[in-house]
């Protein structure tokens, strides 16, 4: 049976942190699906969805184990939806692991097929994050560093 996951995020943006969870999933599963979801709780993306779209899709058009697709629903009925009975999600620190608990604990109540995985940060990657970033191009900063891709 084939293993597919689903790496969920708002990816605004996707950075070398996602990136790298991305290509250490390869090494676990056959597939893996990004799913570029509208979080309720970020009411205005920083990064134009269409161009994450474009951005993600670029870095592994030659790897035909990697999709990225954008949805609007639960991530569980996603995953449901694609065959998929594994969600990944990487971990900065213990702040990520309490957040991420809650909602992996939900999606197993909904879909009691799917399972998540926990992924640690590579130390390298630990401290950044989309919102650090987005503050640093904000205002002028240099993030070329922190994407796998040139915006």
């Amino acid at each position: 049976m084939k293993k597919i996951a689903i790496f969920p995020g708002s990816f605004d943006p996707f950075t070398q942190g996602h990136h790298d969870i991305v290509l250490r999933s390869l090494n676990i599963f056959d597939e893996v699906i990004i799913g570029i979801g509208y979080n309720s709780a970020k009411k205005n993306r920083y990064f134009d969805i269409d161009l994450m779209v474009e951005k993600i899709s670029g870095i592994y058009k030659s790897d035909p184990r990697v999709s990225v697709i954008v949805y609007n629903e639960l991530t569980s009925t996603l995953a449901k939806k694609h065959g998929a009975n594994f969600l990944i999600r990487g971990l900065r620190n213990t702040t990520d692991f309490e957040y991420e608990n809650g909602i992996s604990q939900m999606n197993k109540k909904l879909n009691p097929d799917l399972e998540t995985v926990f992924l640690i940060t590579s130390p390298q990657f630990a401290a950044v994050s989309s919102t650090i970033i987005r503050e640093v191009h904000r205002y002028g900063g240099d993030i070329s560093e922190f994407l796998p891709y040139e915006v």
